[in-house]
């Protein structure tokens, strides 16, 4: 089905993307595997091409950019061709918002230009021991100093993604006590650089795909920050939180079409090649309903998150439109990567194929960003039940 937001600009980026991929990038994905992720030079490189700052001002040394359809192609180009950008998604489009909407001119001076540069790479912590969704229940504490100079922050992190190779981390603190009247009162956000004292990464989390995007545990003990570093108001984090969740569930539900439009293709060239009985795969009748489900299930996907996309570009995108788009999205890609990999066979199982890294990598779609039992909720909420 044609698409019609994408013009001749937006092909002429997804056609330097798509060559950057295929020259700097498909090379090295087994190396990268084993790394972890990708080299720190590899986000210097996204950052002279200005993929990490398309949508940061040009004041900043960004592209401008307003419209997030610049990286929706980012999603689609890296999953067509089985790669990964590493903390990429994070850092350009998680992060970005709450600078953009809640830093001051002055912070906006000190990161931005290196945020678009991939000379400071970002990242956010959010979910501690214990907590999971529920954020309300955030224990890692900020306290201000007496001289009103700097906070002390105190705490333990975990699956924080990009945590281990982030220069700046955007740390969600309690700074006033809990408060069970108010639960989602007193949490603050405050950019925690790397290199202080007292910071330090525990683990490296061992997980079942997403092998070039590092997840790690972190830990806090008597962190000194400035005060300066406070995004926005103190006390208004959870606010801030929940201000920005739809783009980031929409940037979810966006990569999981590219997945599963990438596991179709995958699954036609493999059963297009391969042969059973004498016959090409594909000439089985099972296999041609199998991948016309996928197909109508995956386009239908595709036209709502396009719109969906014009809905945020627009600032019109609901909280609970975008959990639509999140659950639809991610459940639909786990059905239709499934469907595919079983075409393939015990090839499917087998890591040198495209299909068996899709099938790893899109399960914590579910979980992440909230799960599908969260979204849930909150569409049910909506319906005012």
């Amino acid at each position: 089905m044609k698409r019609t937001i994408l013009t001749e600009e937006h092909d002429a980026f997804r056609q330097m993307v798509r060559d950057f991929i295929e020259r700097d990038v498909a090379p090295h994905r087994e190396e990268w595997d084993e790394l972890g992720h990708p080299p720190r030079e590899f986000f210097r490189r996204l950052g002279e091409l200005g993929i990490l700052g398309i949508q940061v001002p040009e004041e900043f040394g960004g592209g401008g950019e307003s419209s997030f359809i610049y990286n929706t192609i980012v999603f689609e180009e890296v999953a067509r061709a089985g790669v990964s950008f590493g903390g990429y998604t994070v850092h350009a489009c998680l992060i970005l918002p709450y600078l953009l909407e809640y830093a001051t001119e002055e912070q906006r001076k000190r990161w931005l230009p290196g945020f678009a540069d991939g000379s400071i790479m970002t990242a956010i912590a959010m979910t501690e021991p214990g907590t999971g969704s529920d954020l309300a229940n955030i224990a890692t504490t900020a306290k201000l100093s007496e001289d009103g100079s700097h906070y002390i922050v105190n705490g333990a992190k975990t699956f924080i993604t990009g945590g281990a190779t982030a220069d700046l981390i955007l740390t969600v603190c309690r700074t006033s006590p809990f408060d069970p009247e108010d639960r989602r009162g007193g949490l603050s956000i405050i950019a925690v650089p790397t290199a202080t004292e007292g910071f330090a990464v525990g683990r490296k989390l061992n997980k079942i795909g997403l092998h070039q995007q590092d997840t790690a545990e972190l830990s806090y003990s008597d962190v000194k920050v400035p005060v300066e570093n406070l995004l926005g108001e103190e006390g208004a984090g959870f606010g801030y939180l929940a201000h920005n969740l739809p783009q980031e569930r929409l940037a979810i539900a966006l990569n999981q079409v590219g997945f599963a439009e990438a596991a179709i293709s995958h699954a036609i060239a493999y059963t297009q090649d391969r042969k059973v009985f004498g016959k090409p795969v594909a000439s089985f009748q099972n296999s041609k309903f199998v991948l016309a489900e996928c197909s109508a299930e995956t386009q239908a996907a595709r036209v709502y998150v396009d719109h969906c996309l014009e809905l945020l570009d627009r600032k019109e995108l609901s909280v609970a439109d975008a959990a639509r788009a999140k659950l639809f999205c991610t459940e639909v890609a786990g059905r239709v990567i499934d469907k595919c990999l079983q075409l393939h066979g015990g090839y499917g199982y087998i890591t040198e194929y495209p299909i068996a890294r899709l099938y790893a990598d899109t399960r914590v779609t579910r979980i992440y960003g909230g799960t599908s039992e969260v979204m849930k909720t909150i569409i049910s909420k909506d319906l005012g039940l």
